[in-house]
Protein backbone atom coordinates (compact mmCIF):
# COMPACT_ATOMS: atom_id res chain seq x y z
CA UNK A 1 0.00 0.00 0.00
CA UNK A 2 1.11 3.44 -0.90
CA UNK A 3 1.67 6.25 1.47
CA UNK A 4 -1.29 8.13 0.22
CA UNK A 5 -3.40 5.37 0.03
CA UNK A 6 -2.58 4.57 3.88
CA UNK A 7 -3.50 8.13 4.70
CA UNK A 8 -6.53 7.98 2.89
CA UNK A 9 -7.54 4.68 5.24
CA UNK A 10 -6.92 6.13 8.38
CA UNK A 11 -9.18 8.88 7.30
CA UNK A 12 -11.66 6.47 5.37
CA UNK A 13 -15.02 7.20 7.10
CA UNK A 14 -14.55 11.07 6.39
CA UNK A 15 -12.92 10.18 2.95
CA UNK A 16 -15.69 8.14 1.82
CA UNK A 17 -18.83 10.68 3.21
CA UNK A 18 -16.86 13.88 0.96
CA UNK A 19 -16.27 11.83 -2.43
CA UNK A 20 -19.64 10.47 -2.16
CA UNK A 21 -21.11 13.23 -0.62
CA UNK A 22 -24.80 14.51 -0.99
CA UNK A 23 -23.93 17.84 -2.87
CA UNK A 24 -21.54 16.48 -4.45
CA UNK A 25 -23.69 13.71 -6.35
CA UNK A 26 -26.14 16.98 -6.42
CA UNK A 27 -23.31 18.69 -8.71
CA UNK A 28 -22.69 15.63 -10.31
CA UNK A 29 -26.72 14.86 -11.59
CA UNK A 30 -26.68 18.89 -12.45
CA UNK A 31 -29.11 19.15 -9.18
CA UNK A 32 -26.96 21.44 -7.00
CA UNK A 33 -28.01 24.76 -6.12
CA UNK A 34 -24.07 26.39 -6.95
CA UNK A 35 -24.36 29.79 -5.48
CA UNK A 36 -23.30 29.68 -2.01
CA UNK A 37 -20.85 26.99 -3.27
CA UNK A 38 -19.18 29.20 -5.84
CA UNK A 39 -19.00 32.06 -3.73
CA UNK A 40 -17.53 30.26 -0.90
CA UNK A 41 -14.96 28.21 -2.92
CA UNK A 42 -13.91 30.95 -4.84
CA UNK A 43 -12.56 32.66 -1.89
CA UNK A 44 -9.98 29.84 -1.31
CA UNK A 45 -8.41 31.10 -4.81
CA UNK A 46 -5.63 33.45 -3.33
CA UNK A 47 -4.63 30.78 -0.14
CA UNK A 48 -4.57 27.87 -2.98
CA UNK A 49 -2.27 29.96 -5.12
CA UNK A 50 -0.18 31.09 -2.14
CA UNK A 51 -0.01 27.46 -0.90
CA UNK A 52 1.30 26.48 -4.94
CA UNK A 53 3.51 28.94 -4.28
CA UNK A 54 5.41 27.65 -1.14
CA UNK A 55 4.78 24.38 -2.31
CA UNK A 56 7.39 25.78 -6.05
CA UNK A 57 9.43 27.04 -3.15
CA UNK A 58 9.62 24.19 -1.43
CA UNK A 59 10.05 21.29 -3.72
CA UNK A 60 13.92 19.99 -3.55
CA UNK A 61 14.32 19.99 -7.16
CA UNK A 62 13.20 21.37 -10.50
CA UNK A 63 11.61 18.27 -12.03
CA UNK A 64 9.25 18.20 -8.48
CA UNK A 65 9.05 22.82 -8.96
CA UNK A 66 7.49 22.24 -12.45
CA UNK A 67 3.86 20.98 -11.83
CA UNK A 68 3.59 23.28 -9.59
CA UNK A 69 4.37 25.78 -11.48
CA UNK A 70 2.26 24.62 -14.34
CA UNK A 71 -0.98 24.51 -12.01
CA UNK A 72 -0.19 28.06 -10.47
CA UNK A 73 -0.31 29.34 -14.31
CA UNK A 74 -4.20 27.06 -15.11
CA UNK A 75 -5.82 28.24 -11.87
CA UNK A 76 -4.35 31.95 -11.98
CA UNK A 77 -4.91 32.88 -15.39
CA UNK A 78 -7.04 30.02 -17.56
CA UNK A 79 -10.45 28.07 -17.23
CA UNK A 80 -11.06 27.97 -13.48
CA UNK A 81 -10.74 31.46 -12.67
CA UNK A 82 -12.73 32.48 -15.62
CA UNK A 83 -15.00 29.64 -14.52
CA UNK A 84 -15.83 31.44 -11.17
CA UNK A 85 -16.13 34.84 -12.74
CA UNK A 86 -18.57 33.39 -15.36
CA UNK A 87 -21.00 31.40 -12.91
CA UNK A 88 -21.45 33.62 -10.42
CA UNK A 89 -22.69 36.37 -12.44
CA UNK A 90 -24.85 33.78 -14.37
CA UNK A 91 -26.27 32.79 -10.88
CA UNK A 92 -26.75 36.25 -9.66
CA UNK A 93 -24.86 35.27 -6.78
CA UNK A 94 -23.92 38.05 -4.56
CA UNK A 95 -20.58 38.00 -2.43
CA UNK A 96 -20.36 37.38 0.89
CA UNK A 97 -17.48 37.06 3.95
CA UNK A 98 -16.76 33.33 4.38
CA UNK A 99 -18.19 30.76 6.26
CA UNK A 100 -17.04 29.11 9.32
CA UNK A 101 -15.70 26.33 7.53
CA UNK A 102 -14.37 28.85 4.90
CA UNK A 103 -12.27 30.77 7.25
CA UNK A 104 -11.18 27.15 9.20
CA UNK A 105 -9.76 26.22 5.55
CA UNK A 106 -7.73 29.32 4.59
CA UNK A 107 -6.18 29.12 7.96
CA UNK A 108 -5.25 25.38 7.43
CA UNK A 109 -3.70 26.48 3.94
CA UNK A 110 -2.09 29.53 5.40
CA UNK A 111 -0.82 27.93 8.55
CA UNK A 112 1.26 24.91 6.25
CA UNK A 113 2.45 27.96 4.24
CA UNK A 114 3.90 29.90 6.73
CA UNK A 115 5.35 26.47 8.56
CA UNK A 116 7.30 26.10 4.94
CA UNK A 117 7.07 22.19 5.65
CA UNK A 118 6.96 20.97 2.23
CA UNK A 119 5.57 17.41 3.08
CA UNK A 120 2.65 19.28 4.99
CA UNK A 121 1.78 21.57 2.19
CA UNK A 122 1.90 18.64 -0.25
CA UNK A 123 -0.80 16.78 1.94
CA UNK A 124 -3.18 19.49 1.97
CA UNK A 125 -2.98 19.97 -1.55
CA UNK A 126 -3.31 16.51 -2.54
CA UNK A 127 -6.61 16.13 0.71
CA UNK A 128 -8.12 19.26 -2.03
CA UNK A 129 -7.31 17.56 -5.35
CA UNK A 130 -7.52 14.12 -4.97
CA UNK A 131 -11.00 14.20 -3.19
CA UNK A 132 -12.31 16.49 -5.76
CA UNK A 133 -11.19 13.85 -8.53
CA UNK A 134 -12.96 11.31 -6.15
CA UNK A 135 -16.16 12.98 -6.58
CA UNK A 136 -16.36 13.81 -9.75
CA UNK A 137 -14.94 10.74 -10.89
CA UNK A 138 -18.19 9.11 -10.33
CA UNK A 139 -20.03 11.51 -12.70
CA UNK A 140 -22.27 9.85 -15.22
CA UNK A 141 -21.91 10.79 -18.82
CA UNK A 142 -22.98 12.45 -20.25
CA UNK A 143 -22.31 15.32 -18.17
CA UNK A 144 -25.36 17.49 -16.93
CA UNK A 145 -26.77 20.15 -19.62
CA UNK A 146 -26.23 22.93 -17.31
CA UNK A 147 -22.81 24.24 -18.44
CA UNK A 148 -22.41 25.42 -14.38
CA UNK A 149 -22.26 21.56 -13.49
CA UNK A 150 -20.82 20.17 -16.30
CA UNK A 151 -17.70 22.38 -16.38
CA UNK A 152 -16.72 22.55 -12.50
CA UNK A 153 -17.01 18.64 -13.57
CA UNK A 154 -14.67 18.38 -16.34
CA UNK A 155 -12.23 20.93 -14.34
CA UNK A 156 -11.83 18.25 -11.71
CA UNK A 157 -12.15 14.77 -14.01
CA UNK A 158 -9.99 14.05 -17.08
CA UNK A 159 -6.23 12.93 -18.44
CA UNK A 160 -4.47 16.46 -16.96
CA UNK A 161 -6.32 16.38 -13.80
CA UNK A 162 -5.25 12.75 -12.97
CA UNK A 163 -2.32 13.57 -14.16
CA UNK A 164 -2.30 15.93 -11.75
CA UNK A 165 -3.36 14.44 -8.82
CA UNK A 166 -1.23 11.18 -9.31
CA UNK A 167 1.79 13.57 -9.48
CA UNK A 168 0.73 15.46 -5.86
CA UNK A 169 0.20 11.42 -4.30
CA UNK A 170 3.64 10.69 -5.69
CA UNK A 171 4.92 13.76 -3.87
CA UNK A 172 3.77 12.77 -0.76
CA UNK A 173 4.37 9.17 -1.53
CA UNK A 174 8.06 10.54 -1.34
CA UNK A 175 8.31 12.67 1.15
CA UNK A 176 5.47 11.95 3.30
CA UNK A 177 6.78 8.47 5.53
CA UNK A 178 9.60 10.18 7.48
CA UNK A 179 7.18 12.89 8.99
CA UNK A 180 4.06 10.35 9.34
CA UNK A 181 2.31 11.35 12.26
CA UNK A 182 2.63 15.26 11.40
CA UNK A 183 1.39 14.47 7.65
CA UNK A 184 -1.79 12.32 8.86
CA UNK A 185 -3.14 14.93 11.40
CA UNK A 186 -2.73 17.30 8.55
CA UNK A 187 -3.98 15.27 6.17
CA UNK A 188 -7.45 14.32 8.37
CA UNK A 189 -7.86 18.09 9.24
CA UNK A 190 -8.29 18.93 5.65
CA UNK A 191 -10.71 15.81 4.70
CA UNK A 192 -12.41 16.78 7.61
CA UNK A 193 -12.80 20.17 6.51
CA UNK A 194 -13.39 19.04 3.06
CA UNK A 195 -16.52 17.26 4.67
CA UNK A 196 -17.96 20.21 6.49
CA UNK A 197 -17.50 22.40 3.55
CA UNK A 198 -19.77 20.37 1.38
CA UNK A 199 -22.14 20.42 4.73
CA UNK A 200 -22.35 23.89 4.46
CA UNK A 201 -23.34 24.19 0.72
CA UNK A 202 -25.67 21.85 1.46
Amino acid sequence: MSFSDWLREQCREEWDAVVGHPFAMAINSGEADMRRYLVQDFQFVDSFTALLGAAVAGADSFEARVPYGQFLGHVATTSEKTYFHRAIEALGAASAPPEPVTADFQALMDEVRHGQRYELVVAVLCVAEWSYLGWASRAARPYPDSWIHREWIELHEGPEFRAWVGFLRGELDRVGPAHREDVLDVFRRAVTLERRFFDMAL
